[in-house]
């Protein structure tokens, strides 16, 4: 029974957890990130132990290198002055030192050869890493816009469906809309109507003959004689009178 009841509470808390991670991508995502950073540098620890062991084989191997070819020689040094006891000593430890030399030889090469698999293998995890991130990453900022765009949508449709359900307020709105601008139009006729043109009339023709006038005293001022656009065709239809008139009196009087 208790256990039933653990797993009951179990579940409710692994359910929660599942929502609030669905809730926080980013702050799960930062976690991730955080872990992956750890474990790099731990790992970077440990491959820094295993460098320093290839290195310590590595001299182990030029020291031996150097003592195999000091001994060589002492052995050789020795056999060719007649010191064959000696020579025998110096050339069975040379042989011992030779041995060793090819263990650590290989120790070493196997150690190197471990610490650059070590290292491509830290490399594509951690490169494998970053691609993953990046893709999550890209997906949670594309969810973000496309649930924006969905909370948007869903508000504008619920706006609509309000808006032109009950009460009409979209039409309601329309008609107080057109009703106040008839009536500023009514108001803007009778305010036109209701002005006196005749004195704007008037004041325009006053302004008219003071440009005249003043322009007639800058021509005189001048010297500049003004054409007189008024008086030159009533002079011409006077001419015209003139000369009917002058040509009728012969042919009433025959």
């Amino acid at each position: 029974m208790f256990k039933r009841i653990g797993n009951i509470i179990k579940g409710i808390f692994l359910r929660l957890i599942g929502k609030a991670e669905r809730a926080n991508p980013k702050a799960l995502l930062e976690v991730e990130k955080e872990n992956l950073r750890k474990q790099t540098t731990k790992f970077n620890t440990a491959l820094a132990s295993h460098a320093a062991l290839v290195e310590d084989l590595n001299s182990r191997a030029r020291k031996l290198d150097e003592q195999e070819e000091e001994l060589r020689a002492k052995t050789a040094a020795n056999l060719k002055a007649g010191n064959r006891a000696a020579a025998g000593q110096l050339a069975l430890k040379l042989k011992q030192v030779g041995k060793s030399h090819d263990e650590v030889a290989v120790q070493f090469e196997e150690a190197e050869k471990r610490y650059r698999e070590l290292i491509r293998a830290r490399d594509t995890s951690v490169r494998e890493a970053k691609a993953r991130i990046e893709k999550i990453t890209r997906g949670i900022n594309d969810m973000e816009v496309q649930r924006a765009t969905a909370e948007l949508n869903e508000m504008a449709a619920g706006m609509v469906t309000k808006i032109g359900g009950s009460g009409d307020t979209l039409n309601r709105l329309e008609e107080m809309v057109e009703e106040e601008r008839t009536k500023a139009a009514g108001r803007a006729r009778v305010a036109r109507d209701s002005m006196d043109l005749s004195e704007i009339e008037i004041a325009e023709a006053e302004k008219s003959a003071m440009e005249e006038l003043a322009l007639a005293d800058f021509a005189a001022a001048e010297g500049i004689e003004l054409e007189d656009t008024e008086t030159a065709p009533g002079g011409g239809e006077g001419e015209e009178e003139d000369s009917s008139r002058g040509t009728m009196g012969p042919s009433v009087s025959e």
